[in-house]
């Protein structure tokens, strides 16, 4: 019997490396989606059954390739893992239009894309998808410009997703990570910074791996992950 294929969407070396790693530890086989394919190509020879594939969210024909492939080669998909995001942190006055439409593109745009490559297998055999939230999913700042209303707006249509496809087998969950993740760009910026301040990426990924084997009885919608010293 084949194994079931998690598409993990933004592979880093932070919460992508750390999701990717969980998956296949709970026995999947992992497509590892990056726009650079260095980091997750030297990933997947580390992690049994994992391939990595160029994807460039934001373009739909390379969207496309990529589920092609993944189809090809390791099966459909099964869990889409939707952990890609990015957008320029300035005010409005340094913010361009293209700056507030690449945000968006990335945050919303590529999670509906990912979402419509895996849709007919998912109606057919169930399937899972968890997306990576932010605090600014929640609320705006004055340095969130471009990256609020990305993260806003792939927030409503992840709960519009979960709204129409929960009752077809498909669980749509949105993870709101509100902190900093424990990445050396992070420890580098904030020399000194306790431990206990920064979330963990292998904890968040524990997180979401609940997600997707929660039963359907009991699906969370919406879930909320801090360092216990989080103001919030």
């Amino acid at each position: 019997m084949s194994k079931p294929i998690a598409a993990v969407v933004g592979v880093g070396p932070g919460i992508g490396a750390s999701l990717a790693r969980a998956m296949a530890a709970r026995g999947y086989g992992v497509a590892l989606l990056a726009r650079s394919a260095e980091f997750s190509e030297e990933l997947a020879q580390t992690l049994e059954g994992a391939k990595a594939y160029r994807c460039d969210v934001g373009d739909a024909a390379s969207v496309t390739r990529a589920f092609d492939a993944i189809a090809a080669e390791q099966g459909p998909v099964d869990v889409l893992l939707y952990n890609a995001g990015s957008g320029k942190f300035a005010g409005v006055d340094e913010t361009s239009l293209h700056d507030l439409e690449s945000a968006w593109r990335v945050n919303t745009w590529g999670l509906m894309a990912c979402t419509k490559a895996c849709l007919p297998h998912m109606r057919r055999a169930g399937g899972s998808i968890v997306v990576t939230g932010a605090t600014a999913s929640l609320r705006g700042g004055p340095r969130t410009t471009a990256f609020a209303q990305a993260k806003a707006a792939q927030r409503s249509l992840a709960q519009s997703l979960a709204k129409q496809l929960g009752p077809q087998g498909i669980h749509v969950a949105l993870v709101i990570i509100d902190g900093m993740v424990d990445l050396p760009s992070t420890r580098a910026a904030m020399p000194g910074t306790p431990d206990e301040v920064f979330l963990a990426p292998d904890a968040i990924a524990g997180s979401v791996v609940h997600l997707v084997e929660q039963p359907r009885s009991a699906w969370t919608f919406e879930l909320d992950l801090r360092p216990h010293v989080e103001k919030w």
